[in-house]
C-alpha cells in the first residue's frame, strides 16, 4: 500500500482519530481479522505512524478498550443524577447506558464481545470498568432500600415481614451484578434489533428488575415451591436456609389455601414515564 498523506493535527487529536477507527475496525471485524493496514487506510495514516503512536495492535487494542469503558461509565453516571429518587437514578442510569450502547455499538462490540474473548489480559481491563459499574448499582440499590423501609427497626407495612433497613451485603451484591448482566445482555439484544430504543430497553428492564426489588425491600421474598427442598426436607428460603414458610406454613402453598397471606404477593410499583 502507497504511502498514506496527512495533514499535520495535534498529536492528541491524531491519536483519537486513529482510535476512532480502531473501534470501528475491532468492532466489526473482530480483533484478530483486524488488521494494522485496514486501521492505518481508515484513520487517513500511514502503519508507520499508528506503530509511533500506539505501539502495537495490542496496545492499540487495550487503547481503545480503556476509552470505550471510560466513555459508558461517564455516560451512566450523569445519566443517574444525584437528588432524584432511586428508581429515577436507575432508570436515568440505564436510560444513558442503553443510549450509549446504541449510538456506540462498535464501541459496544468492542468491550462486550471482543475484549472478553481475546486474552486475559483485555478481559481484566473490561472487568475492572464492569466492576466499577456494578459497585454503582449496588449503592443505587442500597438508597433504594434505605427509601423504601421504614425509619425504626421493627417496623414494617401490614401484611408484610418484619423490614430490616440494611440488606445483606451478599444479597445486594448479587441483585446488582445480575442487574448489570441483564442490561449488557439486552444492550446485544436491543443493537441487534431493528426498532428497538433505548427507552423501550430501559423500561423493560426496569419492569422486569423494579418490581422484584419493590418486594425485596418490601420483606416480600420469593419462596421456592412446597416440593423444592435443600435435601433436608425443609423449604430452602432465600439465603439458602431451611425457610419456615414451607408447604404448611403461613405462606406456604398450603397455608394460602387455608386463606394465609401469600409471601410473593405483588408491591404496589410506580409507573416510569
Amino acid at each position: 500500500m502507497g504511502a498514506v498523506k496527512t495533514k499535520r493535527m495535534p498529536r492528541a487529536v491524531r491519536e483519537q482519530q486513529m482510535l476512532d477507527a480502531a473501534v470501528r475496525t475491532f468492532g466489526q471485524r473482530g480483533y484478530r481479522a483486524a488488521s494494522m493496514d485496514e486501521i492505518a487506510e481508515l484513520a487517513g495514516v500511514s502503519k508507520p505512524l499508528v506503530y509511533l503512536y500506539l505501539n502495537s495492535k495490542e496496545d492499540l487494542f487495550t487503547a481503545c478498550i480503556r476509552r470505550e469503558a471510560k466513555a459508558l461509565t461517564e455516560a451512566v453516571r450523569a445519566g443517574a443524577r444525584p437528588g432524584l429518587p432511586a428508581d429515577r437514578q436507575l432508570w436515568a442510569g440505564l436510560t444513558a447506558f442503553f443510549t450509549h450502547t446504541a449510538r456506540h455499538p462498535d464501541g459496544w462490540a468492542v468491550l462486550h464481545l471482543q475484549a472478553r474473548t481475546h486474552g486475559e489480559v483485555f478481559a481484566a481491563e473490561v472487568a475492572e470498568a464492569r466492576a466499577g459499574i456494578v459497585a454503582f448499582v449496588t449503592q443505587l440499590i442500597l438508597a433504594a432500600a434505605r427509601e423504601a423501609l421504614p425509619p425504626a427497626p421493627g417496623r414494617a407495612r401490614a401484611g408484610d415481614a418484619p423490614a430490616d433497613r440494611d440488606f445483606p451485603e451478599r444479597e445486594v451484591s448479587g441483585l446488582a451484578e445480575a442487574l448489570v448482566g441483564a442490561a449488557e445482555s439486552l444492550a446485544d439484544w436491543a443493537n441487534a434489533t431493528p426498532g428497538v430504543t433505548a427507552r423501550q430497553s430501559a423500561a423493560t428492564l426496569m419492569n422486569f428488575a423494579w418490581a422484584g426489588l419493590g418486594n425485596l425491600m418490601a420483606g416480600r421474598h420469593w419462596t421456592p415451591p412446597g416440593n423444592d427442598t435443600d435435601g433436608s426436607g425443609d423449604m430452602a428460603g432465600p439465603d439458602g436456609t431451611a425457610s419456615p414458610d414451607g408447604p404448611d406454613g403461613p405462606d406456604g402453598p398450603d397455608g394460602a389455601r387455608r386463606g394465609g397471606p401469600v409471601a410473593a404477593q405483588a408491591g404496589r410499583i410506580s409507573p416510569v414515564r
